[in-house]
């Protein structure tokens, strides 16, 4: 099998993603925020037997409550989350109670399961800044590890590609937003993206390294294709086996599972697209520009 480079094409098929969720974020359709980031009341509560998602929806209406999200949880589904946007800390408990005693009205059995939690819109945006720095950082302390293990233009691409997976995560949870809210699991699946994206980089950059040596009068698109040709086999197994196990978590885990698995499926396949498709090349087209220049 012959690998081609098709590097361009792919920067431009993630540019044009990147681009068509800019213009939503813009038109007002961006991420979904959950209450983690945007602020609001979450409460938990045993309904004492099976229950319509549509009553509890209907009491929140009634009340005049907006911007909510109703999900049923439990092994029995005998428990519903309520998470409830825009809601002033002064108002959490008058919102509290006005809504248990409503909704005993039909489910008289109804009892707290959780603690009620409320995050305001500072935390929320500490939250924010603090995950845009441990990406900063840890893409920072990539690119200095990287340039001592291997060279500073494998480095510019391993990091080229790990911001290039964090980016298209955020992409897809605006093209996704109907299905997936960011909340503070987003943080965690973004990190973990991170390493597993640097992890394949790496695997491949070590087998260019060791490639470049034999063929150091070749064209480094040459090498880059021969060495990802080599790591094809283990990229498709790792790739499959981990897909497996955390897309059977997203088919059976409740929502709070979903909100974490979702972005790392998306991050394992932009992951494995950028390290086969586009580092490499970004690392070959630097090598070529050095030797011309030189």
């Amino acid at each position: 099998m012959t690998i081609k480079n098709h590097s361009k094409i792919c920067l431009m098929v993630s540019a044009a993603i990147m681009v068509i969720a800019l213009v939503l974020s813009l038109c007002g359709l961006g991420i979904n925020l959950g209450i983690d980031f945007a602020g609001g009341l979450a409460m938990q509560y045993n309904m004492g037997g099976t229950f319509a998602e549509s009553d509890v929806s209907a009491v929140l209406k009634d009340m005049g409550v907006g911007d909510f999200t109703v999900t049923t949880q439990g092994a029995n589904k005998d428990e519903v989350t309520v998470r409830i946007k825009s809601v002033g800390q002064d108002d959490v408990q008058a919102v509290q109670a006005d809504f248990e005693q409503r909704l005993k009205a039909t489910y008289p059995n109804l009892s707290q399961a959780g603690d009620v939690n409320y995050v305001g819109p500072v935390a929320g945006a500490t939250l924010l800044k603090n995950a845009f720095w441990s990406v900063v950082i840890a893409s920072a302390l990539m690119l200095v590890y990287i340039a001592f293990r291997f060279d500073f233009n494998s480095g510019v691409a391993a990091v080229f590609g790990l911001l290039h997976d964090v980016l298209m995560m955020l992409a897809f949870m605006v093209l996704l937003r109907n299905v997936v809210q960011m909340n503070s699991s987003f943080i965690a699946a973004m990190l973990t993206i991170v390493g597993y994206s640097i992890n394949n980089t790496i695997v491949i950059f070590d087998r260019i390294r060791e490639n470049a040596r034999k063929m150091p009068t070749e064209d480094r698109v040459d090498v880059v294709n021969r060495s990802i040709k080599e790591c094809l086999g283990r990229t498709i197994n790792t790739t499959i086996t981990t897909l497996i196990t955390i897309t059977a978590l997203y088919i059976l885990g409740v929502d709070a599972i979903k909100e974490f698995a979702l972005p790392i499926i998306i991050g394992i396949l932009s992951g494995v697209y950028s390290a086969n498709m586009i580092n490499g090349y970004i690392w070959a087209a630097l090598e070529n520009h050095k030797r011309k220049r030189a």
